[in-house]
């Protein structure tokens, strides 16, 4: 990591929305037991979608627009190999950071190489080598390929066993190919929800949000840029539940349909937040967004590191997680707010040092 104490001026509302998307995953992350959450806090089983669905790709459209806002001037003033350079080994230490946060509070033969870091990783350096070689209407052409040939793979292709179009959990062509393709551990035992093929369509999630980007730095004015961002999110959320007839909306298997939808959600919420943010200057009522978001990727490695501690290490018959699920049990207290609780405090503390490095004008980057 490298730090900045004095970053160009930065897009609030952006920064806003990646702090309040990085909030909510720890959040959904850290309940004080996993036997206790409020459904709206959990991943959706397989078809459908809670708001819990949402955060991951919110993620990958934030990185879409970042691409656009950080690279637009950089591709003019620097060296096409120096930044390339830059982007492959951000890329690298992204997915390597991933593949090590995964081995906390596991032996090193469990070792997961698929994850939130590592597409991360992978779908920033595809829409940043897109935005450097190709042009818009390319990518355009290129997001709306991605999504159909992984809609045509899923419901043409037959699987071993099951055939073609069977979209049951360790049934489908994603599935398998996992199971034939990833190494080592995967999260579902036999396929993993950042698997490979997956990825495809998670691709075209980052690629809606250089759009958005586009947008953004486009000539025209701050109503104009709204109306185009709110139009064309109305849009996608539409053709995501429209396809979605077709195509189930599903977070497991990353369907076109849920990312047209999610795309949409997340056009309308940056939209939002960009209003009040960028247009009437209201600063304030975001402010803990922008300082999670001017350091989310600390954020994300601070709320790994403190999981042992809290939830894994007792201290007497227990560890601090438990006694803090005990003491309210003993007080009565509904189990499922006991939970909640927990995840805010944990929240609340992962802030703490986010907040300081904000103060010290420490903005620590990949």
């Amino acid at each position: 990591m490298t730090a900045s104490t004095n970053p160009k001026k930065r897009l609030a509302s952006l920064d806003a929305f990646r702090g309040f998307t990085i909030a909510a995953m720890i959040i959904v992350n850290t309940p004080g037991s996993w036997k206790h959450v409020f459904p709206p806090l959990l991943h959706s089983h397989w078809n459908g979608i809670t708001p819990t669905d949402l955060i991951f790709p919110f993620f990958l459209f934030i990185v879409g627009v970042s691409i656009v806002l950080a690279y637009s001037k950089k591709i003019v003033s620097q060296p096409r190999p120096i930044l390339l350079k830059h982007l492959f080994k951000r890329a690298a230490l992204l997915f390597i950071i991933g593949v090590i946060l995964n081995l906390i509070g596991s032996e090193f033969t469990a070792i997961r190489l698929p994850g939130v870091l590592q597409r991360i990783s992978i779908t920033f350096l595809v829409g940043a080598l897109l935005f450097i070689y190709t042009k818009r209407r390319t990518q355009f052409y290129i997001a709306g390929s991605l999504l159909l040939i992984y809609w045509a793979l899923m419901k043409l292709v037959p699987v071993p066993e099951f055939g073609a179009g069977v979209l049951e959990p360790g049934k489908n062509l994603a599935n398998y190919i996992d199971h034939l393709l990833i190494p080592f551990k995967m999260y579902e035992g036999s396929w993993d929800p950042e698997g490979i093929l997956s990825t495809i369509p998670a691709i075209a999630s980052t690629i809606t949000g250089m759009f958005t980007g586009y947008i953004i730095l486009s000539k025209e004015s701050d109503m104009q840029k709204l109306v185009l961002i709110f139009v064309s999110g109305f849009l996608m959320l539409i053709s995501g539940v429209v396809l979605g007839w077709f195509f189930p909306i599903n977070k497991n298997l990353w369907t076109s349909s849920y990312v047209l939808y999610t795309s949409g959600l997340a056009n309308l919420g940056l939209a939002t937040i960009y209003y009040f943010m960028d247009v009437k200057a209201y600063l304030q009522w975001g402010k803990t967004g922008v300082i999670f978001g001017t350091n989310a990727i600390t954020a994300y490695i601070i709320h790994y590191l403190l999981m042992m501690p809290l939830s894994q290490i007792n201290i007497g018959s227990a560890s601090i997680q438990a006694h803090f699920m005990n003491l309210f049990a003993n007080m009565h207290v509904m189990p499922e707010i006991a939970s909640l609780t927990w995840a805010l405090l944990y929240t609340s503390l992962c802030f703490i040092p986010v907040w300081l490095l904000y103060q010290k004008k420490i903005f620590l980057k990949i």
